[in-house]
């Protein structure tokens, strides 16, 4: 039926369903085995009863080995039966997605089904937004999911639900989305196959049973029958894994043949603007919103947000030149009733998805607009940096100014901080010829451990913590610290030292023993205040992540509670309990990797800088679109901060700030206002 639909794409079209049958008739057959696996001890007793009534199998022995096949049988069936109804009543996980009601988007729902009709293939049961640059058709066809849609006229219930990704609907211009959505929405035909359709509600149901030994609320008995379900459900999707796969990929070479004569010329571009609005969404994601969810606040117009990025990006960028010339047409957001309420749900789930926020609003998690992100996120942000700072340091008895008074030493001051940094750098690696030996290089070892790492590596959040003492360090603001390593010769036959005899105990270090090269010059300075600040930092930290990830486990724990005596366990009452992803509550999707205490470090020095320029000088807080929270002196961007305070951090040279300060006239002696 699929191969005379006139697009001009019949024979790659026929190969794609005929390819996609094939493998669901392989996936389908799996099942077969299974079942006849299942059965096949109840079909050896029927044998022995049959040839026991006949007189073939008499005797005492036929008669015990009856009564074992049949004790067998009735377990394999129990067993079987017991794995059966696992996999067909396990709900199937569901992408989190803001649903469209056609009562919403009339227009939406209009230009999707003229798709289909084109494409003459069945149009999708409802449509749903993600905050993400995608767009795909989702199977919800189990009882659960249809239980909660509330979208749809009922007619097309075995049909997939079509999710777009919302960064579309407002970068896009229509016919840019109809010709995107095109290769979609030519999936449901194929997924109408009822071989198809049964392969796929086969895997699924394994895919769910997988899952159901890590639901909460299985008693001990449960769980454990649940361990031995999820146990064969992964032999079953191993086994049907390649033709599961195989199918997924002949039914989106079908789609995508049959969509091929429909605005083929605009999808061209429309690719173009694909990978534009995922660059930009992931900046947008990054750089402006994560602060923003770090600090409580959730950007309610992040669809919005991104139409600005891609505008900064096109006016920077000579690539994307000409892509904002593009906005003149009409945004396929028009297609929505209420354009800035949908925004505000899709925020709201991207807030959730990618940090891990609560499910509605509250008094510790409200929405800002994008006018009032410079004063409530950005300064914000800042005079909170600030305050930690200022609360480790007061912590490792760090003086600010060695020549103030004890009230003076102890205000939040920039001069504080800079003196704190500005020891005299040292080397973790020091290199002295001995008189007798020319090809001797020592090395600084600890001289309590043969576990040898290099001291300039940040990656630890702790730093140097384990070497040397951050109060005392603190408070001489010098090097002593490093008098605890003693100093080990190595020499090409190997090391003289009392707990390490070959040279090979040092193959992670890479030394190259070579009397001709100096190592003062190869590695990298170390500033030992940097790295104590930086561990007691990362460790404050921690312990503040760790107790926001009690207090959102804890929100989770209740409104599980609260729908239980509801009666919402199967989720049809609505009520809003917070997603688990497979390691635990949300995120599901984290932005961004654990930072570095140095990377920490100089975002807090930052921060302190930042609020001294504004409380002393005429800077202003200012949001960037393409890379966060910025600082505006005189209206322009200070881009030329960053590299002065990383040689303050790195290097313990205060001098390229200082001169910095000096020409934008910040005062650093006067006390900052601190959250």
């Amino acid at each position: 039926m699929y191969g005379v639909s006139g697009t001009g794409s019949v024979v790659g079209e026929e190969w794609g369903v005929r390819a996609a049958r094939s493998r669901a008739l392989g996936v389908l057959r799996v099942r077969g085995r299974a079942l006849g696996l299942a059965i096949l001890p109840a079909a050896v007793a029927v044998v022995l009863y049959a040839g026991g009534v006949t007189g073939h199998f008499t005797g005492s022995g036929w008669d015990v080995a009856r009564w074992v096949v049949t004790v067998l049988a009735l377990v394999v069936a129990l067993a079987a039966t017991a794995v059966a109804l696992v996999v067909a009543r396990a709900r199937p996980a569901a992408t989190p997605t803001v649903e469209l009601s056609e009562t919403a988007a009339p227009d939406l729902y209009r230009l999707v089904r003229d798709l289909a009709d084109r494409l003459d293939v069945p149009a999708p049961a409802a449509i749903a937004l993600t905050p993400d640059c995608d767009s795909w058709l989702e199977d919800r066809t189990h009882r659960a999911h249809r239980a909660r849609r509330t979208t749809g006229d009922g007619d097309g219930d075995g049909a997939p639900v079509l999710v777009i990704g919302s960064p579309f609907l407002w970068w896009m211009r229509v016919g840019e989305l109809r010709a995107v959505l095109a290769p979609v929405v030519a999936g449901t035909g194929p997924a109408a196959h009822p071989d198809i359709a049964a392969a796929r509600r086969f895997v699924r149901g394994l895919d769910a049973a997988v899952a159901v030994p890590r639901a909460p609320g299985l008693d001990p008995l449960r769980r454990l029958g649940a361990h031995g379900v999820g146990q064969v459900a992964r032999v079953l999707l191993r086994a049907c894994r390649g033709h599961a796969a195989e199918m997924e990929r002949g039914v989106a070479v079908a789609g995508s043949e049959r969509a091929q004569d429909v605005d083929y010329g605009v999808r061209i571009v429309a690719q173009e603007q694909v990978g534009l609005a995922y660059a930009g969404w992931d900046r947008l994601l990054t750089r402006v919103a994560l602060p923003a969810w770090r600090m409580g606040r959730w950007p309610s117009r992040l669809d919005a947000g991104v139409v600005s990025a891609l505008t900064e990006l096109s006016r920077r960028d000579r690539l994307a030149d000409g892509f904002s010339s593009r906005l003149g047409e009409r945004p396929a957001c028009d297609l929505l009733e209420e354009p800035g309420a949908v925004d505000e749900a899709t925020s709201l789930l991207a807030a959730r998805l990618f940090h891990g926020g609560p499910a509605e609003p509250g008094p510790d998690w409200s929405p800002v607009d994008w006018s009032r992100y410079p004063e409530e996120v950005v300064d914000r942000k800042w005079r909170t940096d600030a305050a930690r700072l200022h609360q480790v340091l007061d912590g490792l008895g760090a003086a600010g100014s060695r020549a103030g008074s004890p009230s003076a030493a102890d205000a939040p001051t920039l001069t504080r901080v800079i003196a704190h940094l500005s020891t005299a750098p040292t080397t973790a690696l020091t290199a002295s010829t001995a008189p007798s030996s020319p090809t001797t290089t020592p090395v600084a070892v600890r001289s309590d451990s043969t576990d040898f790492t290099d001291p300039t590596d940040s990656t630890d959040p702790a730093g140097p913590a384990d070497t040397t003492d951050p109060a005392a360090l603190g408070a001489t603001g010098t090097t002593d610290a490093l008098d605890v390593h003693d100093d080990v010769d190595i020499h090409d036959d190997g090391i003289h030292d009392d707990g390490i005899h070959d040279v090979d105990d040092l193959q992670h270090i890479d030394i190259d023993i070579d009397s001709d090269i100096d190592i003062d010059d190869e590695m990298e300075p170390v500033n030992p205040a940097a790295e104590a600040l930086a561990g007691a930092l990362s460790a404050l930290l921690a312990r503040e992540e760790a107790a926001r990830e009690a207090r959102v486990a804890a929100a989770t724990a209740r409104a599980a509670e609260a729908a239980a005596r509801s009666g919402g366990q199967d989720d049809r009452s609505g009520a809003a309990v917070a997603v688990s992803g497979p390691d635990g509550p949300l995120p599901l999707f984290p932005l961004q990797p654990p930072r570095s205490g140095r990377d920490l470090l100089a975002d807090h020095v930052t921060a302190m800088v930042c609020c001294a320029a504004v409380d002393t000088a005429e800077a202003t807080p200012g949001l960037d679109w393409l890379d966060g929270p910025a600082l505006l002196v005189g209206g322009e961007r200070a881009s030329d901060l960053g590299p002065r305070v990383l040689a303050l951090v790195e290097d313990g040279d205060p001098e390229p700030l200082r001169v910095w300060l000096a020409r934008t006239g910040v005062r650093p002696e006067k006390p900052v206002r601190l959250v």
